[in-house]
């Protein structure tokens, strides 16, 4: 197969001073990338600056032989992730490719759980990856081509303990791709959903020593590549990658049961039925809501 290469295209990596961020900004520009840099330089539950993270990787890049420029904008203000996607346009002219990595985390149970540590989560992550993808967007159509790559996590997908701010912001960054792709489509613009499991300074913290080890972001890389590559032909899905492992996932619906509306349908018969309401055996995948919804219109004779 021929490799797969990105010279001529612009790329944008928030949240790539170190980890999944970094790892995803050095693949790229080592296949002719010319990548943004993005990075506020804050601990890891979002507080402080320093410009010291993504600068190192710029100068790892360009040893490389790579074109980078660094930023150190935030992603979770409007104004300053404006500035993020300028960087691009101001340096190399547009943008093509924007991988949405940036994070940070504020565990705790939901009892104890401060409503700012809630809020500021979905800043970061929900907010920032609409912010970001916001200022990009328009100059994507412009061009009639964009890849985007939207990081979320089992969290989100599953739930977990301790999370319920990360997980509620990551299921949000789904449903806010899967209404993207209807957008771009048709300017070629394809979004996408990353769902990384690697080592990183977020995962440090929950993950015993001996497996973070094995759990190397340059192993989920290839997987954000492809996604950011004219290879790609796919949008408005969600995959898995971590320790050579890829995969995908999907929000399914089971056939269900149709009680009819025309009569009165009480609690009891929806407990009479409930294990066919469960089953998820011959379950399907829609591409929009229209199309789920059509299921229903049929069952009501008008689809």
């Amino acid at each position: 197969m021929d490799e797969i290469r990105f010279d001529g295209r612009v790329a944008v990596v928030t949240g790539a001073g170190g980890g999944l961020g970094r790892a995803h900004a050095l693949l790229l520009a080592g296949r002719g990338a010319r990548v943004v840099v993005n990075d506020l330089g804050g601990a890891m539950d979002g507080t402080g600056s320093d410009v010291a993270p993504a600068q190192q990787v710029v100068n790892e890049i360009k040893e490389a032989g790579g074109e980078a420029v660094p930023n150190y904008d935030s992603v979770s203000d409007w104004e300053s992730a404006q500035q993020i996607i300028q960087t691009a346009v101001d340096n190399y002219g547009g943008i093509d490719i924007l991988i949405n990595n940036a994070g940070i985390l504020r565990d705790k149970s939901f009892v104890k759980m401060p409503v700012e540590d809630y809020k500021k989560v979905l800043e970061v992550h929900l907010d920032g990856t609409f912010y970001c993808t916001k200022a990009a967007f328009s100059y994507m159509r412009e061009h009639s081509y964009g890849r985007i790559i939207n990081t979320v996590s089992a969290a989100g997908l599953y739930g977990n303990f301790g999370q319920t701010n990360y997980g509620a912001a990551k299921m949000g960054i789904v449903g806010f791709t899967l209404s993207l792709k209807q957008e771009g489509a048709k300017y070629n613009i394809l979004a996408n959903i990353l769902t990384p499991v690697a080592g990183t300074r977020l995962t440090a913290t929950i993950l015993p020593p001996e497996l973070l080890e094995k759990l190397k972001p340059e192993l989920v890389s290839p997987m954000a590549v492809w996604l950011a590559s004219e290879r790609c032909g796919v949008s408005g899905k969600i995959f898995i990658a971590g320790a050579g492992y890829f995969s995908r996932a999907a929000i399914m619906e089971g056939p269900g049961v149709h009680l009819g509306a025309d009569s009165d349908i009480s609690v009891e018969m929806v407990a009479e039925r409930i294990d066919e309401i469960k089953s998820l055996e011959g379950a399907q995948e829609f591409e929009a809501a229209m199309d789920e919804g059509s299921r229903i219109f049929a069952a009501l004779g008008t689809g």
